[in-house]
């Protein structure tokens, strides 16, 4: 008997500490938000949830400076290439219904689409290792500059002879390509158009009621406007036309749908069980490598957390929605500006929202940052190089003249730089000598040790 009034004692307790430091996060964030977000310049909109409960749902500064119009709570931003979970899972319910394959080829549903020697597939497309570029880092100027509509096919007319970066299935390098051609496939195979079949079998089922599709034409209630920081002035955001985005990042959404949308994902409304966890599982090159990456999502581990995450960012615009399922924490943050410091701010909420720090801070010994310390070159012929330097006991990498990043430990050969929850590092050694890093960042890079 006393042993179980002790455990009840001892749950209580433990349950009263985190109802206290639950109580304490509104505050915390507060603090930070106020100060990173002052009423007289863009701002951002942060929802927290708990264990299924929104803890926090808030708006900092302005959604429009030209009519002094504050941001709420419920306003409307561009999400970005959190549009790819909405594609990724349409796409997975084709496959439910047995109309597709992951393993089908894009020739399939695309049969113009030159293969180049290679099979294409839609898994390969879903996990960013088709090798096809990405067509928003091409140099065509109509993409940017023009103010016309483009059809999904003259978009993929415009990049699909670009010559593959490399075997589809060995790389992992994220490329809007691929989610833009993975909507156009929903649109042929299901008959209904891409933005139609999202609408009814995505949206429509979950009352996603704050969530359109981007629009230059269309009024939208509640839309925010977007803002660009060039040196010391504000700026309105470049046109792009919406065409543009498509299928990889042409919705717009409040955090209330977004969390709707994590909510309805969880209880298995639109895809069942199996089909979800495939999509936050890791996909593994051909050589064994896991890429971090799964069908719409980044699967990650930060000090032991695990989380389950995409952002988005387009002009005037950047987003986050970030899952750590161990601990049953939702964190969805949009911002109307698209300098803001959305990785640095992704890991202060969150890191408030577990209690816990996301990032450590740990000094090196000697004789380890002696072994670190060097000049490091991209292996593919660029002219880029890293340097490695150590500073008061932490190394610190020089990836520009006027740009050095700090260096968070990990483990012993593992780094991450800081405020940048996308980069890590790993020092490789043989026979004693570091000889490359290997940085991840939206793709893995080789870079070699300068002798």
């Amino acid at each position: 008997m006393f042993k179980l009034a002790l455990c009840i004692i001892i749950c209580l307790f433990g349950a009263a500490i985190a109802h206290s430091q639950d109580n304490r996060i509104p505050q915390q964030l507060d603090n930070l938000l106020t100060k990173q977000f002052p009423a007289t310049r863009p701002g951002c909109v942060v929802l927290v949830a708990k264990r299924g409960q929104v803890i926090y749902h808030k708006a900092f500064g302005s959604a429009d400076l030209e009519l002094n119009v504050p941001l709420n709570a419920n306003m409307v931003f561009n999400l970005g290439s959190i549009t790819k979970q909405f594609t990724a899972v349409a796409i997975l319910q084709l496959v439910e219904q047995g109309k597709i394959s992951l393993q089908d080829s894009v020739q399939k549903f695309i049969p113009d689409y030159p293969s180049k020697g290679h099979t294409i597939t839609i898994e390969h497309l879903l996990t960013h290792t088709s090798g096809i570029p990405n067509y928003l880092e091409s140099n065509d100027p109509h993409l940017f500059m023009e103010r016309w509509d483009f059809s999904p096919k003259q978009m993929i007319d415009s990049f699909k002879n670009y010559p593959l970066e490399f075997d589809p299935g060995t790389r992992f390098s994220y490329s809007n390509s691929g989610y833009y051609l993975l909507g156009y496939i929903i649109a042929r195979v299901s008959g209904e158009g891409y933005q139609k079949y999202i609408a009814d079998h995505l949206l429509a089922p979950l009352k996603l009621t704050h969530t359109y599709f981007d629009s230059a034409g269309i009024i939208i209630p509640h839309r925010v406007h977007g803002y660009r920081q060039e040196n010391d002035a504000l700026k309105n955001a470049e046109y792009w036309s919406p065409t543009v985005e498509y299928a990889a990042g042409g919705l717009i959404a409040n955090v209330d749908d977004l969390f709707k949308w994590h909510k309805g994902l969880y209880t298995y409304q639109v895809l069942r069980k199996t089909s979800l966890q495939k999509a936050f599982t890791s996909y593994q090159l051909r050589d064994g490598t896991l890429t971090g990456y799964g069908y719409g999502w980044f699967a990650k581990t930060s000090n032991g957390i695990k989380s389950i995450e995409h952002a988005g960012g387009l002009p005037g615009f950047l987003s986050n929605e970030i899952y750590f399922p161990d601990e049953d924490v939702f964190v969805a943050i949009l911002c109307n500006n698209d300098t803001a410091p959305m990785d640095e701010l992704s890991i202060n909420i969150s890191g408030i929202a577990l209690n816990k720090p996301l990032q450590r801070d740990l000094k090196l010994d000697k004789k380890t940052l002696e072994k670190y310390t060097g000049v490091y070159k991209l292996s593919v012929d660029t002219g880029k190089t890293i340097t490695i330097l150590p500073e008061n006991g932490h190394l610190v990498a020089r990836v520009s003249a006027d740009q050095v990043i700090p260096l968070l430990f990990q483990s012993p050969t593992k780094f991450q730089f800081k405020n940048l929850l996308d980069a890590n590092c790993e020092f490789v050694t043989e026979k004693g000598q570091v000889v490359k890093i290997n940085v991840t960042q939206n793709g893995h890079y080789e870079w070699l040790k300068a002798q």
